[in-house]
């Protein structure tokens, strides 16, 4: 009795320190006795693993009986490490455990999905993280306190997850959040293990875990085995968290069910590339004719046929098609994409190591200018092919002084506006978590606007900092 007393006084504690719920209660949230409640006797699985799912080539794995994953179910308004076993297929880049990350509610069912960005990698230099080689997060797997303060970009990486965001505002702050980290290199996608070679002869060969779709499908079947079918999802991420919402969406949300689904892919695009073009004309295909080998995307039964099998809208030839496949096979999901015209950190990652001109360029401005030209036709044609998506919209905002004007939703949403037409992330957001109709389509055309904006001395601190 005591115990449940104290649990209970802790709960209703930590509830006064989140933000308050919205004025009428939403699709998913609980009412205040069911609140009550799940504060003493926290709501388990309602929609768990069937024995279906356990089948075929990426099955919803459970850690095996008497495992410990570290969850506590009544533990509210706190960041949990939840530890998967090897029986369910999870496993980091260098071959240590996987783990990810739930902060629970009482008062709703709703759930976001947080997947972490951090790169990509697909050869020695990138996969160890040498330095002067754009690589992948954590290439040494996942501390246990992993979401502390120590680790802002982690912990407070966007508002999508921070319960207390002092300047920016979004719904999800009142739901269960899952934040899904990032330690394999392939943007959540890949299913190979590859051995890549020292290209000086001096080390070992790196054996290294592209395992990034088991690790998903792993995090889902835990969900599905230990908390409530959410009443609403969002799916998100920015970078390779952005691709990665984006290629897992269809098969967390078919699992998952919730009753009402939204991804926000933010600066993760999957550009029309098909395996055949010209580089002329579809510069992405370089870097996706690569990846599609080295992390086993092509592979028969593998990641691209498992994701054909949900989707026949999508061609695999061309990962582009991904966006209309999802917009036909969920017509009632509001989805939306998002990044800047001036991104430098992804546009590195696609064109940099495959464009000799890029990669040789005589000065830094002439590499920029190669950047944004490649990145720039790339985007045309993304923007086209969604304009005639209505559940599919888009937000492309010019310029932000931060993080190489990479990922609009991280740190703020401040100033990823786009001026010339009165718009804030924050509306681009809303139309997709609480619009109808067609979601917003928003696209600046102004080039000087944003880089006219005073020194931000937030945004140079942090770039110090990264």
């Amino acid at each position: 009795m005591n115990k449940a007393i104290t649990t209970l006084c802790w709960a209703l504690l930590a509830a006064c320190l989140v933000p308050p719920s919205p004025a009428a209660a939403e699709l998913g949230d609980y009412g205040f006795w069911d609140t009550l409640g799940n504060l003493v006797n926290p709501p388990g699985a309602d929609n768990p693993v069937t024995a279906d799912q356990r089948q075929g080539d990426y099955p919803l794995l459970a850690n095996p009986p008497g495992f410990n994953d570290g969850f506590s179910p009544g533990k509210y308004y706190a960041w949990q490490t939840i530890d998967l076993a090897p029986e369910t297929g999870a496993v980091c880049g260098n071959g240590s455990p996987y783990k990810f990350f739930v902060n629970r509610v009482p008062n709703s069912s709703n759930t976001i999905l947080y997947f972490e960005g951090g790169g990509a990698c697909w050869d020695y230099e990138s996969c160890t993280g040498q330095t002067g080689i754009r690589g992948a997060r954590n290439p040494n797997g996942i501390p246990d306190d992993y979401m502390s303060l120590m680790n802002p970009s982690a912990s407070i990486v966007s508002p999508f997850v921070v319960r207390l965001h002092p300047w920016s505002r979004v719904k999800t702050q009142n739901w269960n959040m899952v934040y899904v980290p990032y330690c394999t290199g392939d943007i959540y996608s890949g299913d190979r293990v590859a051995v890549y070679e020292d290209p000086d002869g001096e080390a070992e060969p790196l054996v290294w875990h592209h395992n990034g779709l088991r690790n998903s499908r792993a995090v889902i079947a835990w969900l599905k085995d230990n908390l409530q079918r959410p009443g609403q999802m969002l799916a998100t991420g920015c970078s390779a968290g952005g691709i990665g919402s984006f290629t897992n969406y269809f098969p967390s949300r078919q699992d998952l069910a919730p009753t009402r689904g939204y991804l926000i892919n933010d600066s993760g695009p999957a550009f029309s590339a098909p395996v055949d073009a010209d580089p002329e004309q579809y510069p992405s295909v370089l870097l996706q004719n690569l990846i599609r080998q080295v992390w086993g995307l092509d592979q028969p039964d593998g990641p691209l046929d498992f994701l054909q099998a949900q989707l026949p809208g999508l061609d695999t030839d061309d990962l582009g098609s991904l966006y209309p496949a999802l917009s036909s096979a969920l017509p009632e999901d509001r989805m939306g994409h998002t990044h800047f015209w001036r991104d430098l950190n992804y546009s590195s990652y696609s064109y940099e190591r495959f464009y000799p001109e890029i990669e040789n360029a005589p000065d830094q401005a002439t590499k920029e200018a190669l950047l944004h030209e490649y990145w720039g036709k790339d985007t045309r044609r993304l923007r086209d092919t969604l304009a005639g998506l209505d559940n599919f919209g888009y937000y492309l905002p010019m310029f932000r002084d931060v993080n190489e004007s990479h990922c609009t939703s991280i740190i703020e949403f401040a100033n990823a506006d786009i001026q010339e037409q009165g718009l804030e992330l924050d509306d681009f957001i809303a139309s997709v978590l609480d619009g109808s109709g067609a979601v917003m389509q928003a696209s600046e055309t102004d080039t000087q606007a944003d880089y006219n904006k005073p020194f931000n001395l937030l945004y140079w601190t942090l770039d110090q900092l990264l």
